[in-house]
């Protein structure tokens, strides 16, 4: 145990966190994503949900900047309402990027796609429908 560290992240994911350089993508994937099959680092944390898991990381990881889509989901069906978790992910991102960062919505293929050249996926087992976030790291500043 290390104190400040939030318990969701497990050491293997502190590493991975740790490794990655800027401009560096990690997806945070629901239970539905196809992450062992896309990923070239796959870190599974299925007691957990994708906004419990972007908030723990966020605590610890610069997103690069905002002109940079350094904040992507992927892009509903035709004719769906905009996911609800999607309201989380803001709200989660603005309490530690307060500079106004957005959602980028990609199309689900071109998602997948960007998936497979990430740094790592994390696989958690959140129940919501397109509540797939793929976040690139910007530069510590301290």
């Amino acid at each position: 145990m290390l104190k400040g560290i939030p318990t969701v992240l497990n050491p293997e994911l502190l590493k991975i966190l740790m490794e990655m350089g800027h401009g560096d993508t990690l997806v945070i994937g629901d239970g539905n994503f196809p992450a062992a099959t896309c990923a070239k680092r796959l870190v599974r944390c299925d007691g957990q949900t994708v906004p419990e898991m972007l908030d723990a990381i966020l605590k610890l990881f610069p997103l690069d900047t905002p002109d940079m889509q350094p904040v992507c989901v992927m892009q509903t069906a035709a004719g769906m309402e905009r996911p609800p978790v999607w309201s989380v992910f803001e709200e989660t991102i603005s309490k530690h990027e307060p500079d106004g960062r957005v959602l980028t919505e990609i199309e689900r293929f071109a998602f997948y796609e960007k998936a497979k050249n990430a740094y790592a996926i994390v696989s958690t087992g959140e129940t919501a429908l397109y509540a797939n976030i793929l976040i690139k790291k910007g530069v510590v500043i301290e």
